[in-house]
């Protein structure tokens, strides 16, 4: 008889796990994030099947009937294939114990109830049965459909169970309250599950580092990461994470001046950085590197601010701090040390331009930009323009405007001088060759010069004009030609 749910199912993997169900005599559902995506609309082809029995032997039978491959999973009792693009994971259902040093369960064969009960969240723990008799029938006994409509966060057992059982849970629940909110609908995690994690957050220490990186890259991709990292600071979580972010929060005031909120004003410059305005490469996921690097912008504060009765609050220097902090956060949750170099260089040029707008705009210091920036400028001018926050829309529109010109002139500069990429025309052979001389530090200071006369526009980024103008210092320096 059809369901209201029966919609969800009419993929044909759904008719060939009935028909192996019954054969089997078996009770067998989807499970989980499916099922949660299709109540919100969203396109899944992450598929759980869960069976009352061997996941494993029930796999082996859908790869025979489906003529596809099964890879076995043994040491988790799971099975995977791929059928019409999706890929479908069977577990036989389960119950789970806990040690408190371990995040690795005690699994016990169970029934669809014990599998549901050792679910993280209500909204995960649904189940549309692929029994012919009832199919497409949601089992849901934590009112994970309720809690779908309304946007809530919720673990099916006591939160410090779930939570203490395994902590990956709390940094979970952030993620998903993230990544399923929409412009029109925020999630929320229940209070008593974030005051739960206030109570738990001692066992993240049993999580290793990539776990946790893990999580905090899938935050940083979602469409507001703001609302994961506020509510990692309303859990207590973030300060044994990242407590360089936590170091960000709050606002002193000297005499009446005060500086802004940098934890408030980071949130919005990550934000800022949307993903339509982000160019796709092959090679890298950019979102995630730039959100990243406003993440990491501003890192540098605490240690670098200052009072001054005159001036007020400054930072001067944050920018080469922040960046010297990067390899440290880097290293500590082993993430890529490749991205690791790139968002090191957005931190630590990210007031470059912005000193442009202050300072006017000149080709040498347009030059300068675009050689220390390289490929990477565009990336650069998209977290500066990322990181204008103020709620003073003139000021904003102001600097905006400048930032057009700046933009304008990069592009000039960069068609004009090819300094994307600088290669200097000289290199060391060419010198050694012309000169006769060995290897020495005469030959990087005739390369150095080279390149200083044409990032200051003296010459032109071109050989011919390059190669007179070293010679001409090299002649001031007491060296004869040889060639």
């Amino acid at each position: 008889m059809p369901t209201v749910t029966s919609q969800f199912l009419d993929k044909p993997i759904f008719r060939i796990v009935s028909e192996i169900a019954e054969e089997q005599g078996v009770r067998a559902y989807v499970i989980g994030g499916y099922v949660r995506d299709c109540f919100l609309g969203r396109p899944s082809n992450d598929i759980d099947i869960v069976v009352e029995g061997s996941g494993l032997e029930f796999a082996r039978a859908v790869g025979a009937k489906t003529g596809k491959n099964v890879s076995y999973f043994k040491n988790f009792g799971t099975a995977m294939l791929r059928y019409h693009g999706d890929e479908i994971e069977f577990v036989g259902a389960r119950k789970e114990s806990y040690r408190r040093d371990s995040r690795k369960p005690i699994v016990e064969n169970g029934t669809l109830e014990d599998d549901q009960l050792r679910r993280d969240f209500t909204i995960n723990a649904m189940a549309l049965s692929l029994r012919k008799e009832d199919f497409g029938e949601l089992v849901d006994p934590f009112g994970g459909i309720r809690d779908l409509a309304s946007g809530i966060i919720r673990t099916p057992l006591d939160p410090d169970t779930t939570y203490s059982d395994d902590p990956l849970r709390m940094l979970r629940a952030v993620r998903f309250a993230a990544k399923l909110s929409t412009p029109g609908m925020t999630f929320r995690i229940v209070p008593e599950s974030i005051a739960s994690m206030r109570r738990m957050s001692s066992r993240l220490e049993i999580l290793s580092s990539e776990r946790i990186a893990d999580e905090l890259c899938k935050m940083l991709v979602t469409l507001r990461p703001s609302i994961a990292f506020r509510l990692l600071d309303e859990g207590d979580l973030l300060g044994g994470i990242l407590p360089e972010i936590a170091a960000l929060k709050g606002v002193e005031t000297v005499d009446g001046k005060g500086h802004k909120d940098n934890f408030e004003h980071t949130l919005a410059v990550v934000d800022n950085i949307r993903p339509e305005n982000v160019a796709v490469q092959p090679d890298r996921d950019h979102l995630l590197w730039l959100r990243w690097a406003a993440l990491l912008h501003d890192i540098g504060k605490p240690a670098s601010k200052r009072f001054d009765r005159q001036a007020g609050w400054t930072f001067h220097g944050h920018d080469v701090i922040g960046a010297r902090m990067v390899p440290r956060i880097f290293n500590r949750l082993r993430l890529s040390l490749d991205e690791m170099k790139y968002v090191a260089k957005l931190v630590r040029l990210h007031l470059r331009p912005i000193a442009l707008v202050d300072d006017g705009v000149t080709d040498s210091a347009v030059r300068r930009l675009l050689f220390d920036a390289g490929d990477d400028i565009d990336d650069l001018m998209l977290l500066c323009n990322a990181d204008i926050t103020s709620k003073n829309e003139a000021k904003v529109a102001r600097i905006r405007a400048n930032f057009s010109l700046v933009q304008r002139k990069l592009e000039e500069v960069e068609e004009k001088d090819a300094l994307r990429n600088f290669r200097n025309p000289i290199d060391g052979e060419y010198v050694m060759k012309v000169y006769g001389i060995p290897p020495g530090p005469v030959i990087g200071q005739l390369k150095e010069m080279v390149k200083e006369a044409i990032l200051d526009g003296v010459i032109g980024n071109n050989f011919e004009e390059a190669d007179r103008f070293m010679r001409s210092r090299a002649a001031e320096l007491g060296l004869n030609e040889k060639v």
